[in-house]
């Protein structure tokens, strides 16, 4: 396996969907619901007929509602091709109680409309705009970038927009991230060694980092608390931190890793807290406090202290704060291509190998504590 993604419209249960890749058996999407209070996993198994499962994203408006893209084998070609689904009703609110047989039930996808590409290459990624109603996705098919309308019927998706890469050789994305800032009106890319951005309403290419990385760019996000922030991560075992107003430099380099870093995610609500995943099986969780956005901790009013207190503070505030990795987490025996956050829990998160092993974590709890308190 590896795709997976937190259910992003759940905000009660801790839910992440995994999709599988097998060549010889009905690939599948597993629903797993974490039972914080019992440390207890419960899983559902849905068919996903249609082929290996190479990227998955659920719907920010519709717990029912995710899509994924997917291998088609056809004339002894293989495409990459792009669907959404609706999951059955009973699956799409995280349940905790276990299906008595989950053998005898798997239940199959509906599928709702394809993301069709055969004139575009294969796809990516599918991106859901992160603000919105889950009627816009963008996805990424070769050197393309193609923004659909889920119309309300929600069975045709519409091509509204769409842009090319240009230039010399085989251009490919290989993945891309939607920002959550300037009323989602723009995307960033990555293919090859370079990432890009691009505005949604004219699909013009806004800023152009060349090189951000020594090889391939495998995966980017943006900082949900700090508009201007981008992370990438990539084969040259790096994570790098970019203001996209001036690309020239990184504001940060993080060099943990000693193979391809495959994945690198923000946490939702403190940017400082980083999480990546390497083929060197790790995933490591950093503090990148120096560049987050409340890099000394939360304010405090002048009035509120004492004059000895004062004292103290000002002291606390002239130490420099220091990044630092606050943990490497070793249960992977293979691959981690994929590590999300929870989008219930922010303290949670789960990784995925390439085994097909899940494993759900915390954030330490003294950290945890000293970033609240």
């Amino acid at each position: 396996a590896r795709a997976l993604t937190p259910q992003t419209a759940e905000t009660d249960a801790i839910r992440f969907l995994v999709g599988t890749q097998s060549l010889r058996y009905d690939n599948q999407i597993h629903i797993i619901d974490f039972d914080d209070e019992n440390n207890i996993i419960n899983k559902n198994v849905l068919l996903h007929q249609v082929g290996e499962i190479w990227h998955i994203s659920t719907s920010p408006a519709d717990k029912g509602v995710l899509a994924t893209c997917y291998n088609k084998t056809s004339d002894s070609k293989v495409m990459t091709c792009a669907a959404v689904w609706r999951m059955p009703k009973e699956l799409e609110s995280g349940s905790h109680e276990s299906p008595d047989d989950s053998s005898s039930n798997t239940q199959t996808l509906e599928p709702l409309c394809h993301l069709d590409n055969t004139a575009h290459g294969n796809m990516a990624c599918v991106m859901w705009e992160p603000m919105g109603d889950g009627k816009k996705v963008i996805s990424l098919a070769d050197n393309n970038i193609l923004l659909w309308d889920l119309q309300e019927s929600s069975d045709k998706a519409v091509l509204s927009s769409s842009a090319a890469l240009e230039g010399k050789g085989q251009l490919k994305f290989t993945s891309g991230r939607w920002s959550p800032h300037h009323n989602c009106t723009q995307i960033a890319t990555a293919n090859d060694t370079t990432v890009r951005g691009w505005d949604t309403r004219s699909m013009r290419q806004i800023y152009c980092i060349e090189n951000a990385h020594g090889q391939l760019v495998r995966d980017l996000d943006f900082n949900p608390n700090k508009q201007y922030y981008l992370a990438s991560c990539g084969d040259d075992c790096k994570v790098k931190f970019w203001d996209t107003r001036n690309v020239t430099e990184p504001v940060k380099t993080l060099e943990e890793h000693s193979h391809w870093v495959w994945n690198v995610r923000y946490n939702h609500s403190h940017d400082q807290l980083i999480l990546t995943g390497s083929s060197d099986s790790r995933v490591i969780l950093s503090n990148m406090v120096s560049i987050s956005s409340e890099p000394f901790g939360h304010m405090v009013d002048d009035d509120e202290l004492s004059d000895q207190e004062d004292q103290h503070q000002e002291e606390k505030i002239k130490e420099p704060l220091q990044d630092s990795v606050i943990a490497t987490y070793e249960e992977h025996e293979d691959s981690v291509y994929a590590v999300e956050w929870s989008s219930a829990d922010p303290w949670l998160f789960a990784s995925l190998s390439y085994d097909g092993r899940l494993v759900i974590n915390r954030v330490p709890r003294a950290l945890k504590y000293h970033i609240l308190l």
